[in-house]
Parts: structure tokens; sequence; C-alpha cells
């Protein structure tokens, strides 16, 4: 990955993260719980915390800091989802922009968190430059991504939209490229980070029923430009397909997943 910055991507995320803002805050964004309680448990994130979501989103991870006692801080592409996090965390500081040129001054923070974010920027070793920037010299820095996809169930639901995306850029990373652990302390360390840690979280997708299911999994940036490039019953079609196999008596859903933290120090 070049270190040369790119166009950066804010304009084109906000619209394909933000179409369906509220369906992802109130029904997907929670799947992700386990995860920022583990990482904020992890990061001892407190009342004399100064904390950044870097990708902030509906802001469900800035509100646990919030109540953890964390100065909140939080940026994102998506002004929709902005609004959310804005109502969640009201004395927070919450801001469009990219993640390339963050708009804070150096070492201004105790914990920086990238919540399946840094890799998705336009130049991910930019962004995670940047963050690395912002992070107090004693400060931590967390990488998520997905878990090993050949351990969990979720992968199925991941790759399921490949049909109906338009051709990725040559050379483009694909949700799983920092799944390996050796992958994921590279991008760190080219970077010019320190891994500290790495650890994995299990944090199930559970649904009440199909439809619920549907909604949830439409509401991502992904399935959005899915959408754009074939149609939404194409996408909402495919998701009832990949979820098929998770019913349970009861109908609801459960399919299992993990995610991949790296916690690292400037």
């Amino acid at each position: 990955m070049s270190s040369n910055l790119k166009p950066q991507t804010s304009m084109v995320n906000s619209g394909l993260w933000g179409a369906r803002a509220k369906d992802w805050a109130n029904l997907q964004e929670g799947c992700c719980r386990p995860v920022y309680d583990a990482v904020l448990m992890r990061c001892a994130v407190s009342t004399a915390t100064r904390y950044l979501d870097a990708g902030c989103g509906a802001g469900m991870a800035a509100q646990i800091a919030a109540e953890r006692g964390a100065a909140v801080t939080g940026i994102d592409a998506s002004t929709a989802l902005l609004e959310i996090a804005r109502s969640r965390v009201p004395n927070g500081d919450f801001r469009a922009g990219d993640l390339e040129a963050l708009p804070y001054s150096d070492a201004a923070f105790d914990v920086v968190t990238g919540f399946n974010s840094f890799q998705y920027a336009g130049n991910p070793i930019v962004a995670l430059g940047e963050a690395r920037r912002v992070t107090k010299s004693d400060g931590k820095l967390v990488i998520m991504t997905w878990g090993d996809p050949a351990k969990m169930d979720a992968a199925s639901l991941v790759t399921a939209l490949r049909p109906l995306m338009p051709p990725p850029p040559p050379g483009a990373p694909g949700p799983f490229a920092l799944s390996d652990e050796t992958a994921l302390r590279k991008f760190a360390t080219d970077a010019k980070l320190t891994p500290i840690e790495t650890f994995d979280v299990d944090s199930p997708f559970i649904y009440p029923d199909e439809a619920t299911g549907i909604r949830a999994l439409n509401s991502s940036g992904v399935a959005a430009r899915a959408m754009d490039n074939t149609s939404e019953a194409a996408v909402s079609d495919a998701h009832r397909k990949a979820l098929a196999p998770f019913r349970r008596q009861d109908g609801s859903y459960r399919v299992s997943a993990s995610f991949r933290c790296l916690i690292a120090k400037p």
C-alpha cells in the first residue's frame, strides 16, 4: 500500500453508509457490542480518558465510552450516522471527515479505536498514520478487523454479495485481508506503530426473525453499493439465502462471528 495520499473517500462512503442509518444503528450495530465492551475494558477507558473513535458510525462504542466517564470524540464519513451518534452522546464532539486527514492536534487522545474502519479508508496506511499522530505517546491505538473466516459462520454473510458487487479495483484487499495475525501486525508496523497484543472476541449476529435479519444486513454500506449495482430485491434475496442455514426452531437466527483486535502504541 502506497503512503501517498489517495483521493479521500468520505463523500462516497457518506451516501452508502447513511442510506439506512437507522436500521444500521437499531438492528446491526449492536452485533459488535461485545467487541466494543472488550476493547474499552482492556484499554481501561475511564473518567481520565480522552477517547477518539475513528469511523465512529452511529456512536455505540462512543456511547459505551461515555458511560465509562470518558471525554468522547468521533469522526465518520456519514452525516446520517453522526446525527444518531450525537443523539446518543450529547456531550460528545462528533465531526464529518476523512480518516486520512484527522482534524485534531498531535497527541490529543489517550485511546483511539478503529472498528473495521482504517483498512477501508482510501489509503489505509495514511489513515492509520493519522491515528498514530493524534494518539499520546503513552496512549493506545486499536485496530479491529474480521476474525478468521474459516472459524465463523458470518463469513458466508460477508461473501454473499460478491456476485452483486461491481468489480473491485486491481489489488483491492478483501474483507478478510487482515484476519491473518501476521498481516494485521504488518499493517500496524507499516504505519510505525508498535503492536502490544492481539485478541479475538466472539460477537454473534442474532436476529429475532428473517425480516429483521434482512433489514439489518441490508443496512450496511456494502449492501447499499450492491443495490446500486443491481437491485434491493437481489440483495435481499442473497441475504435471505445466506441466512437460511442459521434459522432456529423458534424462527430466530444466530450466526457465529468473531473479530480480531490489535492494541498498539505509537
